[in-house]
């Protein structure tokens, strides 16, 4: 029965995981949309400091966002529902893509469908940036926070590391003031040390099986590779897909390639993962091409990592890439989730607060106008001007309209298919 009350949110959540395209930064403003002023299941504030809070955290930021608003309104049994609610239908459709590879076009396939689906995701990150800067940027030394991140932002955005530097420096900067003190509120959530326990544990048995298997020759090597590497990725990758995509490419395509790998392992009967170059590009660019997380790609590389053992072992490797990916951000944000909301109570990181939450609408600023590079606006093409109006339109139906995001979505991919 206490479940059933919650229907209505997880049938949100499903829409959102099948119509949530353009990353995590697209996906924030949808979730804006969605969840805070469609169904009020957070307000504005509280989404702002769980993104903020996911930033400081590996793993995919956008699934841990949305894992605390189930963990909010539910628990933790909701917050698992709500993970798995919403990573399925992502990495169904790159499973099945595994095997359908050699009948995909890696070049034309669903251009036409999904060609406005970059300037739509542009303008959800715009409306997202929008209405969070009303609520962040609001006194000088956060307005120069603000001008700070989106500049380092924009010229250091391929550098993963510059995401969580920025965020500290933002907390650092606004407790030099000692003018803000928190306000009494909720109490302390509990902490449950399981969870980090249990990410540990895993952590050090997924890399010592993975390292035996290797060692010992085991028959079925590359299926404990593949867990140890999908779980170290979702454990230690700042910065998103962007991020995960470019360390997949080394660990699967080149790396096997080494002198070095191919030294410890030529006298191995089982090979060492390897994918081909050409197969994880068309992979890289459907997962962005398809609703739901990025970090969906492990099911695509995983079905391919063990596609050579038969069909069985092909649907257990993607599988197995779905849940190592995932399970390290779950765990991390279950448990340090806690501690953060126990820490608002002091001043010193109630104060750091301000200038976290101005550190990210900088970044989204520097994300949207960064994503605009790769868009055609220039010139008096006919695709520029639809790809500047689906920008500016996308924007006024979310900020004027109660239009839900799911159909805009459409509307874009409707658009697509007519011109």
């Amino acid at each position: 029965m206490i479940l059933l009350r919650h229907i209505p949110f997880l049938r949100a959540v499903f829409l959102h995981s099948v119509t949530a395209f353009g990353g995590p930064q697209g996906h924030y403003g949808m979730m804006i949309k969605t969840f805070v002023h469609q169904r009020h299941d957070v307000n504005e504030q509280e989404l702002m400091d769980y993104n903020s809070f996911c930033q400081l955290l590996p793993g995919a930021s956008s699934t841990q966002v949305l894992t605390l608003i189930g963990y909010k309104r539910g628990g933790v049994p909701l917050a698992v529902l709500t993970l798995l609610i919403w990573i399925l239908p992502a990495c169904i459709l790159m499973s099945i893509f595994s095997f359908l590879l050699y009948f995909i076009d890696s070049k034309t396939w669903g251009m036409d469908l999904f060609k406005f689906i970059q300037p739509m995701a542009v303008g959800f990150l715009a409306y997202a940036s929008t209405k969070s800067f009303k609520l962040a940027v609001n006194n000088p030394i956060t307005k120069g926070i603000f001008i700070a991140s989106s500049i380092v932002t924009y010229l250091l955005f391929k550098s993963p590391w510059i995401f969580p530097v920025l965020i500290v420096l933002g907390g650092f900067v606004t407790n030099l003031s000692d003018k803000r003190i928190p306000q009494k509120g909720e109490p302390p959530k509990k902490i449950k040390w399981g969870n980090i326990w249990t990410f540990a544990i895993i952590f050090f048995i997924a890399g010592l099986f993975s390292e035996l298997a290797r060692k010992n020759d085991w028959p079925h090597r590359s299926a404990y590779n593949l867990f140890e590497n999908m779980y170290r990725f979702g454990s230690l990758v700042f910065g998103g897909g962007q991020v995960l995509i470019p360390m997949m490419y080394e660990q699967f395509v080149e790396r096997p390639k080494s002198p070095q790998v191919q030294r410890k392992n030529f006298d191995k009967k089982q090979n060492v993962i390897q994918i081909n170059r050409e197969d994880f590009y068309i992979g890289a660019g459907i997962v962005r091409a398809i609703p739901g997380p990025v970090f969906s790609v492990a099911s695509f590389t995983g079905g391919l990592a063990l596609k050579n053992k038969g069909l069985s072992w092909q649907i257990a490797g993607c599988f197995i890439g779905m849940i190592a990916i995932f399970l390290p951000s779950a765990l991390l944000v279950l448990f340090f989730f806690p501690i953060w909301h126990n820490l608002h109570k002091y001043v010193a990181v109630y104060r750091a607060l301000e200038g976290i939450n101005a550190a990210v609408v900088g970044i989204m600023v520097a994300s949207t106008f960064y994503m605009m590079k790769d868009i055609s606006l220039n010139g008096f093409k006919t695709i520029s001007g639809l790809n500047i109006g689906v920008i500016i339109s996308t924007w006024l139906l979310l900020s004027f309209t109660r239009l839900p995001s799911p159909v805009i979505v459409l509307i874009c991919l409707l658009l697509g298919c007519i011109v």
